[in-house]
């Protein structure tokens, strides 16, 4: 079985800001790698950090798929090597704390023999139905959820929303030192290192051919893990019906209603946004 993509949608959080999402889409894989939010000095060449190990992860996985060896997760052991590498050689100096990191979360997907095979980081998702049912595959709920109960015991009671211009930055330090404990535990993310690839985790469903499959970062996902809009079952159900670009939409409306965080406690007013609706093919 192959992969045929159906639609793509990527949204930078706003027009003038780099979009730290990359996704790539292939008969052998797909992938979304959403790069986290930069919390200190830029490292990397480029707009950002974060950008740049989206788009490298995406673009790695992609070309060791294409040389037809292995499996996915020595594809994405590979990319992470490459990461490694190109981290070392092109970065301004070594980091001094782990926080200065490059590191995404990812979500990514091969099918073949009537199963599909998904591997994640982070709070990326893969939705999709099976005759069994409907299946969501990730932690972004949980995640999510954790997130929205860090936001409300940072933010000042009575204060400025916790999305609001400025407010971001008092909370540096804690941020700071959540991300300094990521790939020391069990809390894993792709990044410059190749061993990053054996603690992503996994899942294999089994599938018929015209299966439709929905890989998304937390931003898209966003629409029913922060905001209620739908359950996960309903976004997927909305996705096929109405396609990518009306919830893209309806995403961004929503946070415009909420500009500072204060119905839907965030760190961010909005954040990159991006889904690949795909088709399992015979």
């Amino acid at each position: 079985m192959r992969l045929e993509l159906v639609e793509s949608l990527s949204l930078p959080s706003a027009p003038d800001r780099a979009n730290e999402d990359s996704w790539v889409a292939s008969e052998r894989v797909a992938a979304v790698f959403d790069g986290a939010t930069g919390l200190g000095e830029t490292l990397m060449p480029g707009r950002s950090d974060a950008q740049w190990i989206a788009q490298f992860g995406a673009r790695r996985l992609r070309a060791h798929a294409e040389e037809g060896d292995g499996d996915l997760r020595a594809w994405l052991r590979a990319a992470a090597a490459d990461a490694e590498k190109s981290f070392v050689a092109l970065r301004k100096r070594p980091p001094v704390e782990n926080y200065e990191i490059a590191y995404a979360s990812a979500v990514m997907s091969t099918a073949s023999d009537n199963e599909l095979r998904v591997l994640w980081f982070g709070d990326c998702a893969a939705l999709l139905r099976t005759p069994a049912g409907f299946v969501l595959l990730g932690d972004t709920l949980d995640k999510r959820e954790s997130e929205r109960a860090r936001v409300n015991r940072l933010a000042r009671p009575g204060g400025r929303g916790p999305a609001a211009p400025g407010v971001r930055d008092e909370f540096l330090p804690a941020l700071r030192a959540a991300r300094n404990a990521v790939n020391h535990g069990s809390d894993w993310l792709f990044g410059p290192d190749g061993n990053c690839a054996d603690h992503a985790k996994e899942a294999r469903v089994a599938i018929t051919p015209d299966t439709q499959v929905l890989l998304a970062s937390d931003g898209f996902l966003a629409l029913a893990s922060d905001y209620a809009r739908y359950t996960p079952e309903g976004l997927f159900d909305a996705a096929l019906a109405r396609g990518l670009t009306p919830l893209g939409e309806e995403l961004r409306a929503t946070e415009a209603s909420d500009p500072d965080g204060i119905a839907y406690p965030r760190f961010k007013r909005s954040d990159d946004a991006t889904a690949l609706l795909l088709r399992v093919s015979p």
